[in-house]
């Protein structure tokens, strides 16, 4: 399944990319980071991840190691052609 996560940094993007390169992004195992973008504004304070798990319990886990620097908001997500088919069938 894949999922898009948002990410709003509590105090700037500073703490989160300064953590990152000494870290890397502590994602559990099974977890995988497919691509992100960072909204093009002064802030740089919002980023979009798509992940893909089959386990949910992985990204709460993910998000815990995060938490002090970082709110989030999960969404599983379906490709365009998906969500058009499941359109098409109603």
């Amino acid at each position: 399944m894949f999922y898009m996560v948002v990410e709003t940094y509590r105090d700037g993007p500073g703490p989160g990319y300064k953590r990152a390169g000494k870290r890397g992004r502590m994602l559990p195992e099974a977890l995988r980071y497919i691509d992100s973008w960072v909204v093009d504004d002064e802030r740089l304070d919002r980023c979009s991840q798509l992940t893909e798990t089959d386990d949910r319990g992985l990204l709460d886990a993910w998000r815990a190691r995060w938490a002090d620097l970082v709110e989030f908001d999960v969404f599983p997500v379906i490709g365009s052609g998906e969500a058009a088919r499941r359109t098409s069938a109603r």
